[in-house]
């Protein structure tokens, strides 16, 4: 799969993980309902957020220092879980091809500030993952 590819599945499992947020509604349930399946990788993405999101929220809630994530602009949040799920679930993929992906998320579909904010938490996190702070899911 090409770089670019990758970008848009990224882009494409963001976009399916505000709708089910929006929609309240399980990820893997909203996968179902699609008329067509995504690119595999999105999939597999949200999938995987959407069966690890009560442990992803609470390492985003430990980095994301003075921010209730439930005061979080949703897209922050979602890009914060995509990336957390690729650190902790997905070794395969570099960590700076993680970072650099999110970041772009955010600045294209949120606030001002929310590139720094999400480099910031997810460079906090990939540093704790490394130094052995964080604890890495076996599976």
């Amino acid at each position: 799969m090409t770089t670019g590819s990758r970008r848009e599945a990224r882009e494409r499992a963001l976009s399916l993980l505000y709708e089910a947020e929006l929609k309240d509604q399980a990820p893997a349930e909203l996968l179902g309902e699609l008329p067509v399946d995504p690119d595999p990788f999105a999939a597999e993405l949200v999938r995987g957020v959407g069966a690890h999101q009560v442990d992803l929220d609470e390492v985003i809630a430990r980095f994301a220092i003075d921010w209730a994530l439930d005061r979080m602009p949703v897209v922050d949040r979602n890009v914060l879980r995509l990336a957390v799920f690729e650190l902790l679930h997905r070794p395969d993929t570099p960590v700076g091809a993680v970072i650099s992906e999110a970041v772009e998320l955010a600045k294209r579909y949120s606030t001002e500030d929310s590139g720094r904010f999400v480099n910031g938490v997810l460079a906090g996190i990939a540093a704790a993952r490394d130094d052995g702070t964080l604890a890495v899911p076996s599976t």
